[in-house]
């Protein structure tokens, strides 16, 4: 089954954080935070605007990008959880290659 989101809406995967600090400590899933880093995995056509033009996403899929905390809303799909949220709700692309320190 595919999901494709409407209008101005993009399906996000969550990435996910490291579970240790870096002294070595593990962290249990019940005291991390989500992360608000993800993986654009499809986007709509894009908004209209107020002539009726579809106004194209600023963002594709296999974007990595920033999401507010609270942003979009979570739905499994497929088995896997992702989140649907507005592009909106996105706070920035992430861009280059990052790098473990």
């Amino acid at each position: 089954m595919g999901f494709r989101p409407l209008h101005d809406r993009v399906v996000v995967r969550r990435l996910e954080e490291d579970e240790k600090t870096a002294g070595g400590i593990i962290i249990p899933d019940t005291a991390k935070e989500k992360p608000s880093e993800g993986e654009i995995v499809s986007v709509g056509d894009g908004a209209r605007d107020e002539s009726g033009k579809v106004q194209p996403l600023d963002v594709k899929a296999g974007d990595k990008v920033l999401f507010g905390k609270w942003s979009g809303t979570e739905v499994k799909i497929d088995g896997e959880d992702l989140l649907i949220m507005k592009e909106s709700d996105i706070l920035g692309v992430i861009e280059g290659k990052k790098g473990k320190k």
